[in-house]
């Protein structure tokens, strides 16, 4: 993978999401003279001797307290180690390095009055390996995700630990093995690393990749359902969706469309079926679908336009050798997005399910029922939809909004919170459990295919059963069914679904 090379404020999706791959990072060489300037205008805002807040003061609710210039670095010693206060498992690695990388990303635009030494640090440590240990718990969403980034910063200076090669180790030994020192803080230098909503963003960003490739997922597995129940193709016509103009219904169904052409059992529809219509969970996918995927795109543009933003505070302006407070910490877009992709998770499993649901059901579908050649002896599908079913109700649980409740802290301080990291830390979860769905889908649908022998459905969906065949042998007599769960959860889960299938399908950019 080739390395990403970061231009601070026009990094793009692609960008994040090769980080979030595990591809290596360093900044673009230009951005090193606004750094070195932006820590030259703290040291001249110094000299004048004024009150700034984060520079010279007390934080939070202690602002108007004034430190004396012999306590300054003690100072940005401190508020790392007082804030590191998380709590909870571990955050994922992935997340880790892109949480990382946007803070370098922040730091690099010459506004947060940091030294090139301590970004040249940061940077080292992501080439390096060197993942902090960041609890995934305490962050409320503004005045920024402050404990997870204060316990990334730590690290910096030696203190708490370090994932190397995936192993926790002491920090100072990580970096000592790795040739690097910890630093010591200057001026602003403790607040600038931990104010901001880099973790909430990462995990968000974590949460999109993920929703993209289940989006896409999604409609391969109801291709594959609308065969098996010898659905028709004609909702997805794309005459009706281009008089409703959505813009991700109208790829959705050309997906479908694409994803059927050349099927003789879609072609056998129109022979002998007496259904005049299909149930909405076939009919209505470009519409569901289609919703999700604009949805998911919104998000996308909210979430690239604040990876490339600043959100510390105070902000420092050189060229007017100003120190200005305002609130860009304050995570709000990021929390709306991260509500908007838990409901797009939320609705692309539902639909999944009723599929699944509908395929059981020899009524329905005029398949045998649960899919098993010999229900009554055999239950064949029963308990898999059970399954999808339990998880489909635990993401619509977890798909409450997070940004409507706010919580105040810091003595009345911070009197609205956004809870965007709560928001965004849930997604990960929510895409595991529609990795199962959609792959006790996959196996539900593969098996109702089979049932049309001989009969074939088109290339593309036919590259996909026979992906899933060399791993999972048909259904005959009940088994085991566990294994053939899990099988099918990993395919989906790293995308085997996808490149198994020769089609071009909707991103988000």
């Amino acid at each position: 993978m080739s390395p990403v090379v970061l231009t601070p404020g026009a990094a793009t999706l692609a960008d994040w999401r090769a980080i979030h791959a595990g591809a290596d990072v360093a900044l673009h060489d230009a951005a090193w003279g606004a750094i070195a300037t932006s820590a030259a205008a703290v040291a001249r805002i110094l000299a004048k001797g004024a009150a700034v807040y984060g520079i010279n003061t007390g934080f939070g609710k202690l602002a108007s307290v004034r430190i004396a210039d012999e306590d300054l670095a003690a100072l940005q010693r401190n508020i790392v180690l007082s804030h590191a206060a998380g709590t909870g498992a571990p955050s994922p690695i992935p997340v880790v390095r892109l949480m990382m990388a946007l803070k370098l990303a922040s730091l690099a635009q010459g506004a947060s009055g940091v030294r090139p030494e301590t970004v040249r640090l940061l940077e080292a440590m992501l080439r390096a390996g060197l993942v902090p240990v960041v609890p995934c718990q305490g962050s409320v969403g503004a005045s920024g995700d402050l404990a997870p980034l204060s316990h990334m910063t730590a690290t910096m200076l030696g203190v708490g630990e370090i994932f190397v090669n995936g192993v926790a180790q002491p920090a100072a030994q990580a970096l000592a093995a790795a040739g690097l020192e910890p630093i010591a803080l200057g001026p602003k230098e403790g607040l600038a690393l931990l104010n901001g909503t880099q973790f909430s963003t990462a995990n968000a960003l974590a949460g999109l990749f993920a929703a993209e490739r289940l989006l896409a997922t999604g409609l391969v597995t109801g291709a594959l359902s609308t065969e098996a129940a010898r659905g028709t193709d004609t909702p997805f016509d794309h005459r009706i969706h281009a008089l409703r103009g959505h813009g991700g219904q109208i790829e959705t169904a050309a997906a479908l469309r694409a994803l059927m052409a050349g099927s003789a059992i879609r072609a056998s529809h129109a022979v002998d079926d007496p259904r005049v219509q299909d149930p909405y969970c076939l009919r209505c996918q470009p519409q569901v679908m289609g919703a999700a995927l604009d949805v998911l795109r919104q998000a996308a543009r909210t979430l690239e336009i604040e990876a490339n933003g600043v959100t510390d505070n105070p902000l420092i302006f050189p060229e007017a050798d100003e120190a200005l407070s305002g609130g860009n910490f304050h995570a709000e877009p990021v929390a709306f997005a991260a509500d908007m992709i838990a409901l797009a998770l939320a609705e692309i499993g539902s639909l999944s399910e009723r599929r699944l649901a509908m395929l059981v059901d020899p009524a329905l579908s005029g398949l045998p029922a649960f899919l098993t050649p010999l229900p009554g002896l055999h239950s064949g599908f029963m308990i898999p939809q059970v399954t999808a079913a339990a998880l489909v109700s635990e993401n619509k649980q977890r798909a409450a909004p997070c940004s409507v409740d706010s919580i105040p802290t810091s003595a009345n301080q911070e009197d609205h919170v956004s809870m965007a990291a709560h928001g965004a830390r849930r997604l990960l979860d929510m895409a595991g459990n529609l990795d199962a769905i959609l792959g006790l889908e996959l196996l539900a649908a593969v098996q109702g295919i089979e049932f049309h022998a001989p009969l074939r459905s088109s290339e593309a969906l036919e590259a996909v059963r026979a992906m899933l065949r060399a791993a999972v042998p048909p259904l005959v007599e009940d088994r085991h069914f566990a294994p053939d769960i899990a099988v099918a959860r990993a395919m989906v889960e790293r995308g085997a679904v996808l490149a198994a299938c020769p089609l071009s399908l909707p991103v988000l950019g």
